[in-house]
Formats: C-alpha cells, structure tokens, sequence
C-alpha cells in the first residue's frame, strides 16, 4: 500500500520496506544512518509545497537533506525530504547573476560560470550542496579576498513552513533574506537561489608541503605571518597524517606533514612575491603552488569528493599568537599519538569581517581563525574522537572566539551572539509557527 503522500509528489516517496529507500536516505556523511517514517525525492518547488503541507497536517517534523556533507545527527522519525533533483544552473554574464537549483552543487556552478569568464565564490570542495553551504555563510579558499560567500546572495527562492512560497531579499521579505545569509536551519526549505559571480582572471594557489621535522617551524613561522598577510592571500595549514592507502599518492602515503595550502587571486608575480615568505619557512619536501586556473581552485584543499564516514569538530578562534602554535602543536602535533586525521587551522581574518549592507545572521565574522579537526575510522567515533576534540577544545580556550559557524561545527554546537540568536528564533516562529522544520 502505498504512503499518502505519493499522491501528492511527482517525485519519489519511499517508506523504509520499499527499495531504493536506503539510498535516498544516505548522506555524504555515512556516519549518519538516517531512517525516517517516509523519504520525499523532491523534483519541484511544488512537491516541497506538499510535503511541508502533509507534514503540518499530521503533526510531525520535516527535515531536509541536500548532500549531507555536513549531516552529524540521524533523522530517525517524521518526513525527510531530498533536494538532489532540485538542480539546474542559469547564468546571466551581463549581469553576473546564477540562477542555482538547491540541489546542485558546486561543481554544477563552476563550469557554467566558468565558461562566461566568471567565477562563484565557492567553498573548498567542490563537491559540497550550494544551498546547504549558502545558508551556513561558506567559507572558502577567497574568504580574505572575498568574504564569506553567502554575502553576494541576491536572493532565495523558500517554501515557509506553511508551505507558502516566498521570494527573501533585499526588497522582499528582508527580514527573511537576513536569517538565510548565515542562520542555517529553521527557516524553510530553499529550491533556488541567486548569486553574483565575480571575475579572477588569475590566481596563484596550491599547497606547499612540509616534512614532519619541519611542522614546528613551519607552522609558527606561519603564525607569525599571518599578523601581516597580504589582504589578498588567504591560507590554512593543516597537519596530515596521510593513510597508507591505494587512493593516496605514492609520495604522501603513511606520512605525516604540514600542508600550508596559499590562494592570492591575481598574477604570478604578485602571488609568488606573496608566497615568497611561506617558502622560506622551512624545507619543503613539495612545492605546488603557483599558476592555477581559477576553475580548479578545488586542487588547492583536494578534499575526498567520496561518500565515506567522517567525524569532525570545529572552533573559531579570535586570534593567534605563538602560544596558540604550541598549544596546538602540543595537541595535535607531530608525536601526540592524536587521532585525526587532519588538524586544520584556516586564517579568515579579512574580507569575512566586513558585513553585507542591511546585514546578515552570518555567526563568526569576527573570528580571525578557524580551527578544525577530522577522524576517519568509525571505531573512534563514539569515544576515542569526542574525548580528543575535547582536549584540543581545552588546549586552544584562551584563543577560542564567542561564535561558531555552523559550517564549521561538525560535532560541536553552532552559537550566534546572542542578538543573533534571538532575532532567528523570532524568525522561525514568524516563518514556522507550528515548528514543522526539524
């Protein structure tokens, strides 16, 4: 017998005995099971309408699932709802706008931009949901040159929680259009949205690699630098222990180092004079910055594209000094028998720290840093993770910020200021009254 909502959907409507259901359900992150009472494959802004109608009705949550890059709790009741099928990509090179279905993803984005000469201001992977990255502020390898990426939003296309659809904007529904740049969760479900592209006719990007003798140096000479980066160059360092596998290059595999990852838009000579400083840090082992078609700026962090299991947790940090390099070089450093397989500090202080006009509920612009940390083998992830994220948590206090994006959260909790905070959950009462929105 099929469930009620079949008769109301165009697209798929799967209840856990049926097959395919299992696929459905599965984000990019398979540490997460989901298993509701019903899946809704949504191939249009009108069966979003219906679904949230149906759930209203009957009384029970609603959840969305776009990739699930960033999934960290199982849906395990009530209606989940797939945006995959929402896709398509228009852009408008005269007026350097793209019109992105909340199912896409940016690797969607970028060769239809790319083929106007223009470029969004994309996440570091690739492979991660435009909307979901969107609503979360985003940001990427140009978040000192360009900000977050929610801030050239236009506009959302959004089904309230009373299955209302409306247009959020600057001119229409305002209110609306500043829970989504940055509020996350709680405030509809999103089928489209526009974004204006910008133009990099040039980048200078890729990572440089350290050996593990040369982490402690590099990563505080690292520090040290960022106190006065080029506004333009954004980079992150990360320490890798690289699995002993076949997807790893020979070269990386079962080694540990400091990848400093470098992305200066503009042209060689300028990057380079930029970089200069970086290279001089210590020996490095790999070189692999230089001249990168802006296209393939996803090269510069090569994230896993993947579906795979994953654990990670993140912290803002409102500054970094050398007692930050040795509490984390203490923490996670090369001989502290750590878990992880990344540990990432990402510097951000710049463009993110300027707002859009009208304002946004973007929460961390002003962290100056970004710290992060990612376990891959689920045998850790109940205990041996959680207990480890604790003590780098502990380890970088004195520096951690009041925000924390909910991009970057992972298994930690996303926090607002608190004006932020309550302004979005007046929002969700005002736009979710009967609180369908899980």
């Amino acid at each position: 017998m099929s469930h009620p909502l079949a008769s109301l959907i165009t697209g798929p409507v799967l209840t856990p005995d049926e097959e395919g259901f299992a696929d459905e359900v599965a984000p990019h992150n398979r540490a997460v099971v989901n298993s509701p009472d019903v899946v809704v494959g949504a191939t249009s802004t009108e069966d979003v309408v219906a679904a949230m109608r149906w759930a209203a009705e009957q009384g029970v949550h609603l959840t969305v699932l776009a990739t699930g890059h960033g999934a960290t709790t199982p849906v395990t009741s009530g209606v989940l709802l797939t945006t995959r099928r929402l896709g398509g990509v228009e852009v408008d090179p005269e007026a350097r706008v793209a019109t992105i279905g909340a199912g896409a993803r940016w690797t969607d984005v970028i060769p239809a931009a790319d083929a106007h000469g223009l470029n969004p201001v994309a996440g570091s992977s690739a492979n991660v949901g435009v909307a979901g990255y969107l609503l979360g502020g985003g940001i990427g390898p140009f978040a000192r040159s360009h900000g977050f990426s929610s801030d050239r939003v236009e506009s959302f296309t959004v089904v309230t929680g009373t299955g209302e659809v409306v247009e959020a904007s600057a001119d229409e529904h305002p209110d609306l259009f500043w829970g989504l740049r940055g509020g996350k969760v709680g405030l509809g479900v999103v089928t489209q949205v526009r974004v204006r592209l910008v133009a990099i006719p040039e980048l200078y990007a890729g990572s440089l690699f350290f050996d593990a003798e040369h982490i402690e140096t590099a990563l505080r000479g690292w520090i040290a630098w960022t106190a006065t980066a080029d506004a333009q160059t954004t980079t992150s360092a990360a320490i890798v222990t690289f699995p002993d596998l076949e997807v790893v290059p020979p070269h990386l595999r079962g080694r540990t180092a400091l990848t400093l990852r470098v992305a200066r838009p503009g042209d060689e000579a300028a990057g380079a004079a930029a970089t200069a400083p970086l290279r001089a840090l210590a020996p490095t082992f790999l070189d692999a910055v230089g001249v990168l078609p802006v296209a393939r700026a996803a090269e510069i962090h090569n994230e896993p594209v993947h579906p795979a299991p994953s654990w990670t947790r993140g912290i803002m940090l409102s500054h970094a000094d050398d007692d930050l390099a040795t509490a984390w070089l203490g923490a996670v450093g090369p001989g502290t028998d750590q878990p992880f397989v990344a540990a990432e500090l990402r510097h951000v202080d710049g463009a993110t720290g300027v707002d859009v006009p009208g304002g946004s509920a973007v929460a961390g612009r002003t962290a100056a840093f970004v710290a992060g940390v990612v376990g891959l083998d689920p045998a850790q992830f109940d205990t041996v993770l959680p207990a480890a994220a604790a003590a780098v948590a502990d380890a970088v206090a004195p520096w951690t910020a009041a925000e924390l994006n909910p991009n970057f959260a992972g298994r930690g909790a996303a926090v607002w200021d608190p004006a932020t905070a309550d302004r979005l959950q007046l929002l969700r009462r005002t736009y979710d009254p009967d609180g369908v929105l899980a």
